[in-house]
């Protein structure tokens, strides 16, 4: 069990086997960060969920205290990181470290509540994240830096990206009303039932997560335009790529219960397989 584990904990990633997010983010181009943070570190997650926990579901339980603990260092270390990175893009590779910790703790938290919290924040990440990495992207590509000393005033200068970029940042921090709240927030619910201590903490990052956003919007975008920057907004096309994940965090943080009801059978089937298992194997 600790080797699957261990396999998809660098994938997810878990702290501290997440050395290589951060450095992966800054290297890749924006298609490849986009990739990499809409789909695939949730391969991880995946196969904890159809590997680690149903070919060992004694040995998952067992682990249950020490992924709790290391889902929540995840949580407050990938915000606080993410709060004292200077390169944007850096920052917004810290905030997956923080985000997935909220995936590894519903997993691990063994009800219904945390496994549906943990597929939503799944999925409600992709969309986010994937949304800061495309603007992060195309604000390098017209200003040629990612340093955020080297921003400020471009919400004069080009108001839908400023625009996108606040909105994808709310996002990121949990507002409600939006995707990640309801995907983090059923995660808390199932970890209150399990660890009042882990939960309590675990909300911490959530109030940090709110000082790394609105830092990011602040340097980069408010203030005045000292640079003189004369930039071109968005273009058509990433006005649709923008509109469509708006629209799906929206949607999905307004009426999430097609996409709950949607693998809700698949959860319960996993549920009950692990704790029958346990059940057995205590007998």
């Amino acid at each position: 069990m600790l080797g699957f584990f261990v396999a998809f904990a660098v994938k997810l990633p878990v702290v501290p086997l997440h050395t290589w997010l951060p450095d992966a983010h800054t290297e890749a181009p924006t298609a490849g960060s986009v990739i990499l943070a809409g789909l695939l570190l949730k391969t991880g997650a995946y196969g904890l969920l159809r590997f680690v926990v149903p070919l060992f579901p004694r040995a998952a339980h067992e682990f249950t205290p020490i992924a709790q603990v290391l889902a929540v260092i995840g949580i407050v270390y990938g915000s606080v990181m993410a709060f004292s990175q200077t390169d944007l893009k850096r920052l917004v590779a810290y905030t997956s470290v923080s985000h997935l910790g909220f995936v590894l703790l519903g997993i691990f938290s063994w009800n219904p509540l945390a496994l549906q919290g943990a597929i939503m924040t799944m999925i409600c990440h992709g969309l986010s994240t994937g949304g800061l990495f495309v603007l992060v992207g195309g604000l390098q590509e017209r200003i040629h830096t990612r340093d955020l000393e080297s921003m400020g005033g471009l919400w004069d200068v080009v108001p839908r990206l400023s625009g996108a970029a606040l909105f994808f940042s709310l996002a990121s921090l949990g507002l409600p009303g939006l995707g990640d709240f309801v995907g983090e927030f059923l995660v808390l619910l199932g970890s209150y039932k399990v660890s009042v201590t882990i939960t309590v903490v675990a909300s911490l990052g959530v109030l940090a997560s709110t000082f790394y956003a609105l830092r990011m919007v602040q340097r980069a975008f408010l203030g005045a335009n000292t640079h003189a920057w004369k930039l071109p907004d968005l273009t058509p096309r990433e006005g649709v790529m923008m509109t469509l994940m708006i629209v799906g965090l929206l949607w999905l943080g307004f009426y999430p219960q097609p996409v709950l009801d949607t693998f809700r059978p698949a959860l319960d089937n996993l549920q009950r397989d692990a704790q029958m298992s346990v059940a057995l194997l205590r007998r």
